[in-house]
């Protein structure tokens, strides 16, 4: 090999790009995501990116998609598959309550809810989510009503949590603090 030759770059996939996206869309929410600054990020040109999206909007598109698709592959449709149905629910909670980068993300996309993108992707998400809940609720022998109700609030306490924490910062609590707050959630939230 010639000692002048630069060692050839590893090409980044488009998914390389939307994982970066999301990573800054956590960490500065969607108005930072700036394909410049990403291609500084990740060490490329912006030539780079070009060769996989068109515009900032289509990565963007495409980060939220993935986020989307992961909340449906990783996490509803595994629980979905437990064959207990009353397990479904203490899984759901300590399975979620320990994947940081999705609830980050979640967080800086509910201040961003006034973005035309953003907008679909959260109505979508928290439909499904509450339908998904709302299943497990009356797979567990709650009555349609009561099961709505249970999802209803199971959504807003994940949600209300979200906000105190990556929001407004509070309150900071500790790793046992937060596993005694999970446990606490599964108690009150899953029927006897």
């Amino acid at each position: 090999m010639n000692a002048s030759a630069k060692p050839e770059r590893t090409r980044l996939s488009a998914e390389d790009w939307e994982d970066a996206a999301l990573k800054l869309i956590a960490d500065q929410g969607v108005n930072a995501l700036a394909v410049e600054a990403l291609a500084r990020q990740l060490g490329v040109t912006k030539g780079s990116f070009y060769w996989h999206f068109r515009t900032r909007e289509a990565l963007l598109q495409a980060a939220l998609e993935r986020w989307e698709q992961y909340g449906e592959r990783e996490v509803i449709s595994q629980i979905e598959a437990m064959p207990d149905p009353r397990a479904r629910l203490p899984e759901l909670f300590r399975r979620v309550a320990h994947e940081l980068a999705p609830h980050r993300v979640y967080a800086a996309l509910l201040k961003a809810l006034d973005h035309p993108q953003v907008v679909p992707v959260m109505a979508r998400v928290s439909q499904r989510r509450m339908e998904f809940l709302t299943n497990i609720y009356k797979e567990a022998g709650l009555e349609p009503v009561e099961a709505l109700n249970r999802a209803r609030l199971t959504y807003a306490a994940y949600v209300g949590f979200l906000q105190l924490n990556f929001t407004l910062g509070l309150p900071r609590i500790s790793h046992e603090e937060f596993d005694a707050y999970v446990e606490h959630m599964i108690r009150t939230l899953t029927p006897n």
